[in-house]
């Protein structure tokens, strides 16, 4: 050990001089501070200045002694490999020794470094560790205790995963239980981190745990009345874990626990309160949620819709007294990144509007980006309501009234907030009410305060649905007028919100929206003067849904007129590498494939300009990864959002499209995209390579031979998205090469027959693997027909539901195709052919011919009598069906 060490006075000087410098606000200093520290890091004693700072120096004030802590730590995560062995040992010995330091900032500051070496050294080690914390757990000396308490909370934190392993002999065994007895000790600091540190081991359902787990609960009940909030928040905690793992040991207590939940969730300390109030969020998944709460509603009820107001911080921190706001330009730390969702391509079903694959839980009120007492007893409410559905109202029902109309705005909005959170679950029960109620909220809409308008937009968008199901004149229309003027508010929270609804009510109505378009056009485009930065990304948003719910209808000369101009202003002033790109170039893509020919004046600069995108982006890449230290990984996002539109493009232009592909190395390009190590830049050109064998494969023809190896290469379906992509390019090809396709087939077709069979695969990727196999069997059947007997019934149970188009007669002609080369191999599974054929409401008429060629042919193979006695087995409508279309 080389306890003799002793730093230099000069050098010792020289670094609480550095020390005192880094705590100066001015950034330049910080900077020549930061360089100072990375040149002093090549000695191998700096470090021992700096625990000796720590450790040894009390005469220096305690913020400059943690400091040089903090500094240490870093080194610890940067270089600890590098650090001399004496050094690495001072160190160690230096913390152990000082754990208990009679200041708790140093403490924490010591406890955290501890925890980094750990986590370095991974505590095997240093394997004196842990029992010399252990130790000094039962130290006379609270400061000694409490440090190395706090030292193990923030191990157990860390290296949870590690201390219930064979390689340390697990130390859990021992530490479990010594845990356990200070749950009683006189120190709430004490009792509270002994309940967090064994807290850390609930969700691994750790096995040391489990053993003690009586004991831990009667020990969590004998706590539940603590005096201090720190200690009642962490054992509302364990009890909400408890729920989600041991909900067996929890039920025989379960009316006590929920009877103790109610009071904490009305805890005067609102850290406690959503502690508590995450418990009704975790019970509410639970089977036993029903049995549980049934008796406790009556009381649940008022205490969450209570949680619903504002706090008074809140008011504060939403600025809720300043109604006009809309001149402060917006702090850009405030703004949130946005994630563009890739391109995927999909069947439509029968009566579905737009594809929504992943629903978008639309944020329960986005006030707060701190998730909080009214966030969290919102969402309880509304997973409850979608629990016990209408029985809720008979509780809430009564409330409601007193607090919708009261004088207090609070009040009034917690009740809009509630109206707003139980849409989901208690549709049914509400429909009564509505007709009365959807024109209060829409007068709500011009309360005088900023607050009670937002929210009013919210819960207004969750009752879209119900709105569009009536007579437009009656709802729609005076809703859309007011969500109108909302837009055009002087609040940016308000502009938010209504734009927000707005886009909800756009994807509810759709075309309904068709009569009051100029209307709608000319509000928002005057938004796009109005608005500060924040609320015009989700401005777009909004004209982008419009586009994809009105489609082809925008495309008239003055809508055009209208929308163009300002877009393509914002698209000339955006910079290349200005993230407000992915915004409007989304916006973009959607009115392109809406306008279809009517984009065509402004197609050249756009597509121009998003092929430089990817050029630039793949450019970065590459320099990126030949030299890391000289240059920055690029963001890809600017290349994934310019393939989705250059897609948008190709889908709304078609054809035309054709002399700007030939005049540029887009092609090129989409090569390296296709291999690109990102899933989702591969996920977009694959759906710009179908999108371009659609729109002009003259041009694409040359490259098949390149492309097709990397579209099999990507039939994985452990990446869903991409898989999806490349299997409906591979079908969109086969039919542009028709018989050429034949010496590919091999590379694609036993993975798509082995994805058409795998369980639990998403319905999107089973049509569009069903549709490839049917349009590769159309073009290649002799390649593909020996197959048959291995795919039909998945291909003909994913079929049966999407709708007549294209894609799927492409589809059924392959299958009939095919059956005619090998009609062995549909025999054991025709009753599976029969109802997909039966799934067409109009088939083309040589289609149909075909169909019923296939079912007499069976039925002359086999015979009156047993076609009689196969055709028995179908379900009616099938029967009446095939009898009226196809006389069988």
């Amino acid at each position: 050990m080389e306890c003799e060490w002793k730093p230099d006075q000069q050098g010792l000087q020289q670094i609480l001089q550095l020390l005192k410098e880094s705590q100066s606000p001015d950034t330049s200093m910080q900077r020549s501070v930061q360089q100072r520290l990375e040149q002093l890091n090549q000695y191998p004693d700096f470090n021992n200045y700096l625990i000796f700072v720590l450790t040894k120096l009390r005469t220096e004030d305690e913020p400059t002694r943690s400091l040089s802590g903090l500094i240490l730590k870093n080194n610890v995560k940067a270089h600890y490999q590098n650090f001399p062995n004496g050094v690495a040992d001072f160190i160690k010995s230096e913390c152990l020794q000082n754990i208990g330091d009679s200041s708790p900032l140093i403490r924490a500051t010591v406890g955290i470094l501890i925890t980094t070496i750990a986590s370095k050294g991974e505590l095997q080690n240093w394997p004196e560790l842990l029992p010399k914390l252990c130790l000094l757990l039962d130290s006379e000396d609270y400061n000694t205790c409490e440090g190395a308490f706090g030292a193990l909370q923030k191990i157990c934190e860390d290296s949870a995963e590690i201390l219930d392993s064979d390689m340390l002999d697990r130390p859990l065994n021992i530490l479990i239980p010594k845990f356990l007895q200070f749950f009683r000790h006189s120190s709430p600091k004490i009792r509270s981190h002994a309940i967090a540190c064994v807290n850390q081991f609930i969700i691994c359902r750790t096995q040391a745990l489990m053993l003690h787990i009586d004991p831990f609960i009667e020990n969590l009940f004998a706590l539940a009345t603590d005096e201090d909030p720190e200690v009642r928040k962490n054992v509302c905690r364990a009890l909400v874990m408890l729920l989600e793992v041991r909900l067996d040991r929890l039920l025989p207590h379960m009316h006590n626990i929920t009877e103790y939940m109610l009071q904490r969730t009305r805890d005067p300390d609102e850290n406690v309160a959503l502690e508590a109030c995450e418990f009704w969020l975790t019970l509410a998944e639970q089977p036993v949620c029903k049995e549980a709460l049934c008796g406790h509603l009556a009381q649940l009820i008022p205490v969450l819709v209570n949680g619903m107001k504002y706090s008074e911080i809140d008011i504060i921190l939403l600025k809720g007294d300043i109604e006009e706001d809309e001149t402060i330009p917006d702090n850009e730390q405030d703004i949130r990144p946005r994630f563009h969702r890739s391109r995927t391509v999909g069947q439509r079903h029968e009566g579905e509007s737009i594809e929504d694959e992943e629903d978008d839980e639309d944020e329960l009120d986005d006030t707060i980006s701190d998730w909080n007492l009214r966030k969290c007893s919102a969402a309880a409410l509304d997973v409850l309501a979608n629990v016990f559905r209408d029985e809720l109202l008979i509780h809430l029902l009564p409330l409601l009234k007193e607090l919708i109309f009261h004088l207090d705005w609070i009040v009034k909005e917690s009740g809009i907030l509630v109206l707003g959170a139980i849409a989901e679950g208690c549709m049914q029960g509400m429909i009564p009410y509505l007709p009365e109620l959807i024109p209060h909220l829409i007068q709500f809409l011009s309360d005088k305060k900023a607050l009670v308008r937002s929210i009013t937009c919210w819960t207004l968008s969750r009752y879209a649905h119900w709105v569009v199901s009536q007579p437009p004149d009656i709802y729609l229309k005076p809703l859309m007028t007011e969500l109108l003027k909302r837009i055009l508010d002087s609040n940016k929270r308000v502009q938010e919100a209504a734009c927000s609804a707005f886009a909800t009510l756009e994807e509810e109505a759709c075309t309904e929206l068709v009569p009051y378009l100029a209307f709608i056009l000319d509000t928002l485009v005057f938004a796009f003067n109005k608005y500060q930065h924040k609320n015009l990304l989700i401005l777009y948003d909004a004209i982008g849904t419009l586009a994809d719910s009105v489609g082809h209808h925008l495309n008239k000369p003055e809508y055009i007129q209208m929308l163009m101009p300002p877009l393509i202003q914002k698209w000339n002033q955006l910079k290349d590498e200005d993230k407000d790109l992915f915004p409007l170039l989304e916006c973009l893509s959607s009115v392109a494939t809406a306008l279809q020919s009517g984009f065509l004046p402004y197609c050249e600069p756009v597509y121009q300009r998003c092929v430089n995108l990817v050029q630039k982006t793949l450019a970065q890449a590459m320099l990126h990864q030949s030299q890391p230290d000289q240059y920055e990984a690029p963001d890809k996002d600017f290349m994934i959002v310019a393939l989705d539109l250059l897609s948008g493009l190709a889908e709304g232009l078609g054809g035309t499209i054709e002399q700007l592909v030939a005049s540029s190395n887009i092609l090129t390009l989409m090569y390296q995209c296709m291999q690109d190590k990102m899933p989702e830049v591969r996920q977009s050109s694959f759906a710009l390579l179908g999108d371009l064998t659609k729109a002009c494969f003259q041009h694409v023809k040359s490259c098949i031979a390149d492309f097709m190896p990397i579209l099999g290469r990507n039939l994985n379906p452990e990446l869903i998205s991409v898989c999806n992509n490349a299997t409906w390019a591979i079908g969109e090809i086969s039919i542009q090469m028709g018989p050429e396709m034949q010496p590919y087939i091999a590379v694609v077709l036993h993975q798509l027959v082995e994805i058409i069979n795998r369980p639990n695969t998403p319905k999107t990727l089973l049509e569009n693997t069903a549709i490839t196999i049917g349009r590769l069997g159309y073009v290649c059947p002799q390649e593909v027909a020996p197959m048959l007997q291995q795919f039909i019934r998945p291909w003909c149970t994913s079929l049966r539901n999407i709708r007549d188009n294209e894609e799927k007669d492409s589809a059924f002609r392959g299958i009939c195709t095919m059956i005619s080369v090998n009609p062995g191999g549909v025999v054991q599974d025709f009753i599976f052919f029969c109802d997909a054929v039966a799934s067409w409401v109009n088939p083309k008429d040589d289609l149909r011919d075909m169909f019923c060629k296939i079912l007499h042919g069976f039925k002359n193979q086999v015979g009156e009598d047993n076609w009689r006695r196969f055709s028995d087995q179908f379900p009616m409508p099938l029967k009446e069906r095939l009898a009226s279309f196809y006389g069988v």
